[in-house]
């Protein structure tokens, strides 16, 4: 059985969108299962219009040039990475009732479920990261 990747993903900003891409993109290498459970703050992440929503925290925009100079692509591209490597992206139900978001919200691919979908995965997780 190969390993499992579980992570949630619940703020919002560029540094927490770089972080959780990483952490899936690394397990995917690695021919782990990884689901990521996008909830509050973090649907950010994945709506149709991240690249206007997500923003460097004050202080943090210089970033942007350390990025850059890194060669590390844009998050929305990262993601189109993950999910063509088998990342599941995973929207939280109940958050979206809560913010009045629906499935026409978020970029293509993306499952909604509740947290027990969640649960499911994460109970046989080998890791669990919450960002």
């Amino acid at each position: 059985m190969a390993n499992r990747v579980a992570i949630i993903a619940s703020h919002t900003g560029l540094e927490t969108a770089y972080k959780v891409m990483n952490i899936a993109m690394a397990g995917a290498a690695t021919d782990a299962e990884v689901q990521i459970f996008f909830t509050f703050d973090g649907l950010d992440i994945i709506r149709k219009d991240a690249a206007e929503r997500l923003k460097f925290a004050p202080g943090n925009e210089g970033f942007a040039d350390g990025f850059k100079r890194a060669n590390v692509p844009p998050v929305t591209d990262m993601i189109t990475m993950a999910q063509e490597s088998g990342v599941r992206l995973v929207a939280c139900q109940m958050t979206m009732d809560v913010m009045g978001l629906t499935k026409d919200d978020f970029i293509d691919g993306v499952e909604v479920a509740g947290a027990m979908t969640f649960l499911d995965f994460a109970y046989d997780a080998d890791v669990s990261l919450t960002f």
